[in-house]
């Protein structure tokens, strides 16, 4: 039995229930610059070009999760350049100022964050080239460094860019890619979540912050996965509740679903399936489906 994900899998979109749909839909399109892909009912999709990234489905009748339970820590979104994240960020501070809340260096990246209007952590940020990436024994090197968001809009914001945050919505479908390229969770701790996800789903561990933080990913890159307990040590499972929906993870075939699919009855963890997709809970009935690329939109 094959233990590790494919090298090419990829994170797809985060879906998110949400109380307002309209004020959410708002700030995933005008002040993050994704585009509606696909609006019917109480189901927004939000991505560019064919790519979701942001599912939200509307759950008024839904509460928010209490302080220090599991569940999301931020969507994070990768941009194709620094000018693209430049013309995101700037579009985000003038749209919405109120939701920023902090940049940083990361060796790896640059990232800036943000809480969209219902409290769910957002992530934008852009890779560096993986040449300039130091590994050391299997382990990545990251750090939180200082970036200074106004210097970094003053080197990278072009008029284009300043255009694509005025814009309409139309436009920003032609103006770079983006798409979600980590999904950060909040666990209970530690320990759990390796087993999970590393030694059952198949991510590889690339770094830790102590017993804190735990990053895996697949195919060499930073990571596409983080759980971390900051807010939520010794969390149990979630109940039904405003946030995260599910986060889905794209491997390359069908036969890849199928032997994770064999891989993780294996290992007892209870599985649905509809013959397009496979889905199952962490141990924080955190919800996770996996797809392939053909069916991302559909699913």
């Amino acid at each position: 039995m094959t233990d590790l994900l494919p090298a090419d899998s990829a994170m797809g979109a985060v879906t998110l229930r949400v109380a307002d749909l309209d004020r959410m839909t708002a700030y995933y399109r005008d002040a993050v610059t994704l585009s509606v892909l696909a609006a019917e009912g109480g189901r927004v999709v939000l991505g560019r070009g064919a790519t979701p990234a942001v599912v939200l489905e509307h759950a008024p009748e839904l509460k928010h999760a209490g302080p220090g339970e599991a569940g999301l820590f931020h969507t994070a979104i990768v941009f194709d350049t620094p000018e693209t994240l430049a013309a995101a960020v700037y579009s985000v501070a003038r749209r919405a100022p109120g939701t920023f809340t902090g940049s940083a260096d990361h060796l790896v990246s640059t990232a800036f964050y943000f809480t969209d209007p219902e409290g769910n952590g957002v992530e934008l940020y852009w890779d560096r080239d993986r040449s300039l990436w130091s590994w050391t024994h299997g382990q990545v090197e990251m750090d939180t460094l200082y970036l200074d968001p106004n210097a970094f809009l003053s080197e990278h914001l072009t008029e284009r860019g300043v255009a694509l945050a005025e814009a309409t919505q139309a436009a920003t479908t032609l103006f770079g890619d983006a798409s979600v390229g980590h999904v950060h969770l909040s666990v209970g701790d530690v320990a759990t979540a390796r087993e999970f996800y590393v030694d059952r789903l198949g991510f590889e561990a690339t770094a830790s912050l102590g017993g804190s933080a735990l990053f895996v990913s697949a195919g060499g890159y930073h990571h596409h996965m983080a759980m971390n307990t900051w807010n939520s040590r010794g969390a149990g499972r979630r109940r039904l509740a405003l946030g995260l929906g599910e986060v889905q993870l794209k491997l390359p075939s069908s036969d890849d679903v199928g032997a994770l699919a064999e891989r993780m009855r294996h290992y007892g963890v209870q599985t649905r399936e509809d013959g397009r997709s496979l889905g199952f809970d962490d141990p924080w009935s955190n919800a996770v489906r996996v797809v392939t690329e053909a069916e991302e939109f559909s699913a």
